[in-house]
């Protein structure tokens, strides 16, 4: 299932660094390996204590009302909840201001993962669409992610994030597939009053975010009614975490946000007293959504702890000779190998040539076929949500087992088939950093320069004049140049970002302007200080406060010379592959991760050979 993904069209919180990506992945499918294997062990020794311990019955009593589980259904559907609800969080997030609002980059993989979902419940139906067991169909349908990006972390291709972003957002697409299949397709017969007090539980949920305290007691209480609620109703209760994160809000952070927290670290720092720090406490907590603050605390739980103690209550399958003979001659175990192998690959790699040739779609820069073809390989690894569907799509035990061999057969098959693409591919077709290299060298006769040209550091920024968290909006700038003095050089170039910033393409047209009368950074600071009055009447009084000849301004303003100046700069930008605003070249090459001040320095006086490559 889903994991974090990047930001391309809004001003995201910064990148983290690669080694944390593939340390954090290898180490998430590493535990799910060894809760693999040790349900592996325990399920052949002797006797049947693995399916007596899980088959244990725990029960909870409330006054006079007692209910009871056992501790695979605690498991499967009151923690498995919980991924659920992760999975929810990263579905919303991607929908509002992730990947899935950039439709040009993202019709490739959402159409990718659709024919990843169909295509191998064709193949499986093919196989065993006889047998009793033909609507265990959905076993084959959904990724594993947390397995799929710890596999592409093993595997290590070069210059790997183009790869597991276009992963990231099929796996999305994949997700939501999944989710409305178990909905539709494998839950009960419905209780309609259940189903009506589920109903208002999350209307009740919607309003939640207008409380002015006690917003993440309220979400707590109503989220764990919604799940009685909708297991009552008939409905798979691990889709109630679905349904919370849902109706949770997620935003892009906001400058006034920023500010605020600023201010009261200011107060703080000048009289420090209990009543300053809660304040800055609160508003840091609130400068970012609930839906991110929830998802980066809850992850680790969830990816070291429910994820491979999931795989240790549902892996354990008893493995002999006699088991090994009735899978191979299996038609339920064939159609969910061949069904996670060929059709995940078949599925994925096919449509995505196919909006290839048909021009409907794009991949990223630096995105060939032959990477698109490994990563559909390893979509193959069906894990999770396969074991997840296995019990509730196949009432027989022996057929169940069968299918839990062939799923972890396809899964370790898929790996092996990945890897060899991979390989192969990037042996073929050696891969190419994009964007990580400034393309055009720093120009003194055009660009927009802040220190000497002889600077022994220098800093080209990309960005436009509505970005909240652009360098002079931040006043980072000053603070660079305050502690390297004449050692640095800073260079502005255009990037405006039409989606998020409608106004940016006319300030920076202003500013252009403006620099035509030698007074662009004085316009820049105005355009920065005046982020929410950018209309085009508010730039000419601008121009007019500044004292520039209006006339001029305004000829120049719209002129061809003007336009073609920040046109040079998207083009730039685009080459590169640049879709954030701000994005920093320090002495030539690209920066990843935090752009404060304290970053830039560091990163600044740190070696050039020490730089990881996006």
């Amino acid at each position: 299932m889903t994991a974090v993904s990047l930001l391309p069209s809004r001003p995201s919180a910064p990148a983290r660094p690669k080694k944390k990506h593939v340390s954090g992945d290898r180490l998430s499918a590493a535990l799910m390996l060894i809760g693999v294997g040790l349900a592996m062990l325990w399920a052949n020794l002797p006797g049947d204590t693995y399916e007596t311990f899980w088959s244990m019955p725990a029960a909870f009593s409330i006054g006079g009302m007692e209910v009871t589980f056992t501790l695979h259904q605690i498991v499967n559907d009151a923690l498995m909840t919980l991924f659920f609800f992760l999975v929810g969080l990263e579905v919303k997030r991607e929908l509002t201001i992730g990947e899935l609002t950039d439709r040009s980059r993202a019709a490739v993989p959402i159409v990718a993962a659709l024919a990843g979902l169909v295509i191998p419940a064709l193949v499986f139906l093919a196989f065993a669409g006889s047998t009793q067991a033909a609507d265990a169909w959905g076993v084959v349908i959904s990724t594993d992610t947390a397995f799929l990006l710890g596999a592409l972390a093993i595997v290590g291709p070069k210059f790997p994030s183009r790869l597991r972003t276009f992963l990231l957002t099929l796996a999305v697409v994949d997700d939501i597939g999944a989710l409305v299949v178990i909905g539709l397709f494998y839950s009960g017969g419905l209780s309609i009053w259940p189903l009506a007090a589920a109903v208002a539980l999350m209307a009740l949920l919607a309003l939640v975010r207008y409380l002015p305290v006690g917003r993440g007691f309220a979400y707590s209480v109503l989220a764990i009614g919604l799940w009685i609620a909708v297991a009552l109703g008939g409905i798979h209760p691990t889709l109630a975490g679905v349904a919370v994160a849902l109706l949770i809000p997620v935003f892009a952070p906001r400058r006034s946000d920023v500010e605020r927290t600023a201010e009261l670290t200011l107060a703080f720092r000048e009289s420090p007293n209990p009543a300053y720090a809660a304040a800055v406490t609160r508003s840091l907590r609130e400068s970012l959504s609930i839906n991110e603050r929830i998802d980066n605390a809850w992850r680790p739980y969830i990816a070291y702890g429910v994820l491979p103690l999931f795989a240790l209550a549902n892996a354990g399958v008893h493995i002999d000779g006699q088991t090994l003979m009735d899978a191979a001659a299996s038609p339920v175990a064939w159609g969910i190998v061949v069904g996670l192998v060929v059709g995940k690959f078949v599925g994925i790699t096919g449509a995505t040539l196919l909006m290839r040739v048909l021009g409907k779609g794009q991949l990223a820069p630096g995105l060939g076929l032959n990477r698109v073809a490994g990563g559909a390989a390893l979509s193959g690894i069906g894990f999770t949500i396969a074991l997840f569907i296995v019990p509730i799509a196949i009432d027989d035990p022996h057929t169940a087992d069968l299918a839990r061999v062939a799923v972890l057969a396809a899964s370790v098959i898929a790996f092996l088939l990945g890897w060899a693409t991979l390989v192969a591919g990037d042996r073929i077709w050696p891969p190419q950093p994009v964007g990580a290299k400034l393309v055009r060298p720093v120009d003194p006769d055009r660009d927009h320069l802040a220190g000497p040209l002889d600077a022994r550091y220098t800093i080209v920024e990309y960005g436009d004049f509505e970005c909240p968290f652009c360098s002079r909006a931040t006043g980072s700038v000053d603070a660079v140049r305050a502690h390297f003095g004449d050692d640095i050089l800073w260079v502005w170039r255009h990037l405006p970002l039409d989606g998020p910033h409608p106004h940016a393409q006319q300030a920076a047209q202003a500013a252009e302007a403006a620099g035509l009368q030698g007074r662009f950074y004085d316009m820049a600071r105005l355009l920065f200080s005046r982020q929410s009055d950018l209309e085009v009447d508010d730039l000419f009084a601008y121009a007019g406060e500044l004292g520039l000849d209006e006339e001029r301004f305004a000829a120049d303003f719209r002129s061809a010379k003007v336009l073609r100046r920040v046109q040079d700069d998207r083009l730039d930008a685009e080459v590169m592959d640049l879709n954030t605003t701000p994005t920093f070249f320090v002495n030539g090459k690209r920066h990843v991760g935090p752009y404060d001040s304290a970053s830039l320095i560091r990163i600044v006086e740190t070696p050039l050979s020490e730089r990881h490559v996006k």
